[in-house]
């Protein structure tokens, strides 16, 4: 399945986000969905694959944190963007048949503004392309912000921490490293990344068991395209509505940036963005690029002069879609 082909057809988040009406956390309720998409464009249907690999809930009962409210949705919602998560769970793709286990683990942070998840783009596509190489990854289906929860900034840093838990807990059981667990963020999704990897020892709600007490630190973290900065001059203006609600004050803009929080126990971290991204501006991976340097923690950059956003796991005929062969190349070096 390749990606590469489904946008030359015109697919992109970006292509359909006017059509939705998901921006800054609006919800569309309009007309059908097929009656406002652009002319010409096809969405990609949602694989089989996903609804027949294993599904995790990252807490066997009430989760932490109260408030949600459905949202409506257009009629004609598109399957491979998620919405209205009230139990946030991971689903498990293992490597291929044929292919060996390199015993590494994957938490896959799908991207879409903190306003939905992108499970194929970000998620499936991604996990294929990794499962080739033997990992195991494990799709974190995360609470939206803008979906009631009273601490709405918090949900999704606590299901990411709740989810690099869980994987670890059941390493044994699969045979992967309880130390090769790796997180790896796109867009708003990079930005859950980033957060994770500067903010893995913070626990932002009370424990609902001993689980929720234990470590929550990835080896290591790729942010791709990521939102770094929630600034107004340098942010992605709907990650920042949807994360922290309308006007936001300085302080929850600088607690939420997670390149001002960087330590000497962040993990190691890859950063990977395309100069011509025209949604989230490449001086974001700069900005934790120098913060990790700052810190003298290890980081690796890629800036590719094409890609556009949303690229994934990568455009076919462009440099871009190396990123994961570079990302394989230099975690063998941390892990080793």
């Amino acid at each position: 399945m390749d990606g590469g082909n489904r946008r030359a057809a015109g697919w992109t988040r970006r292509a359909i986000l006017p059509a939705l009406g998901l921006a800054a956390g609006a919800c569309a309720t309009g007309p059908a969905l097929g009656q406002v998409l652009p002319r010409g464009l096809q969405l990609p249907p949602l694989p089989a694959s996903w609804n027949s690999v294993e599904r995790v809930p990252l807490w066997p009962g009430a989760v932490p944190g109260t408030g949600f409210q459905a949202q409506p949705l257009p009629a004609g919602f598109p399957d491979i963007l998620i919405r209205n998560v009230a139990r946030p769970e991971i689903r498990v793709f293992p490597p291929p048949a044929g292919v060996p286990s390199n015993g590494l683990s994957l938490l896959l942070l799908p991207g879409g503004a903190y306003s939905w998840v992108s499970i194929l783009n970000e998620g499936i596509e991604v996990a294929a392309r990794f499962g080739a190489m033997g990992y195991t990854t494990f799709v974190l289906v995360y609470r939206l912000p803008g979906e009631g929860w009273e601490q709405r900034a918090d949900v999704s840093l606590a299901d990411a921490r709740r989810a690099v838990q869980v994987i670890r807990l059941d390493a044994a059981r699969r045979q992967l490293r309880p130390d090769g667990i790796m997180a790896v963020g796109f867009s708003a999704g990079g930005h859950l990344a980033a957060s994770l990897a500067s903010g893995y020892g913070n626990r932002v709600f009370p424990a609902v068991d001993a689980l929720d007490d234990s470590d929550a630190r990835p080896a290591a973290v790729a942010a791709i395209y990521p939102v770094i900065s929630l600034s107004p001059d340098l942010g992605h203006h709907d990650s920042t509505a949807n994360l922290l609600g309308a006007n936001p004050t300085a302080e929850q803009i600088a607690r939420h940036s997670p390149a001002l929080h960087v330590t000497a126990d962040t993990p190691p971290m890859f950063l990977a963005h395309a100069l011509d991204d025209p949604a989230v501006k490449p001086e974001n991976t700069l900005v934790m690029m120098r913060a990790m340097t700052a810190a003298q923690r290890p980081v690796e950059v890629h800036m590719f002069e094409k890609g556009g956003h949303a690229f994934g796991a990568g455009r076919a005929n462009q440099p871009n879609k190396a990123w994961p062969d570079l990302f394989h190349a230099w975690a063998q070096t941390q892990l080793s």
